[in-house]
């Protein structure tokens, strides 16, 4: 038989035992809520940087037509080399918006020009089209996350500054030598736009 004092404390026993478990699972749904939110978070930034990508690669293909339709034509051909002519960007935004939809996301705004460090790029906000998803944190079966990223198109190539832009012109483009000869120039004989440009993420 029992002594009545183990009963006591068997029985004093059970009530935290069922607190400890329901303190237990508490924080594992919490957790599970955070993992949730982070892991749309990181969806929602994968779009933001794919899309500002995106309209970056758009533009420097722009930059790219219109230093093809210079060289030759137009004594200023050398500033588009510098990114002084700068990107216009028409198809930026259409770019960045299907790489966003790729994601399932969705671009707010639009890409929006921008400079940083110097060089032109694209700043792209995004918005994912999933929620959060259910959870015991009221409210993240409606919220949607968001973010933004920026990229740039930076120049590759140095050249002479007192190269005359009728004469032909010798570039280093990070090491790979680019020789351009107005006077005798077949758009053609360029380099592909990635030896003469990069496109990264700003931040």
């Amino acid at each position: 038989m029992t002594p009545p004092l183990l009963r006591g404390d068997r029985g004093q026993t059970l009530p935290i035992y069922i607190w400890l478990t329901g303190i237990l699972l508490f924080a594992a749904f919490a957790f599970f809520a955070f993992a949730q939110a982070a892991s749309a978070r990181n969806g929602a930034q994968t779009a933001a940087d794919a899309s500002a990508l995106a309209a970056a690669q758009d533009a420097r293909d722009e930059l790219m037509d219109g230093l093809k339709a210079a060289v030759g034509q137009d004594d200023d051909w050398l500033d588009w080399l510098t990114g002084l002519q700068g990107p216009r960007g028409v198809g930026a935004t259409a770019a960045a918006q299907q790489l966003a939809s790729e994601n399932d996301s969705t671009v707010q705004g639009g890409a929006q020009p921008t400079v940083s460090g110097g060089f032109p790029g694209y700043r792209v906000g995004i918005r994912t089209n999933y929620t959060v998803g259910d959870s015991i944190i009221p409210g993240t079966e409606n919220k949607h996350a968001e973010a933004h990223a920026v990229a740039v198109i930076q120049p590759r190539c140095d050249f002479t500054p007192d190269s005359d832009p009728t004469k032909p012109v010798e570039l280093d483009c990070d090491g790979q030598i680019v020789n351009i000869d107005p006077g005798d120039y077949n758009p053609d004989d360029l380099p592909d736009a990635n030896v003469l440009f990069s496109v990264h993420l700003a931040e």
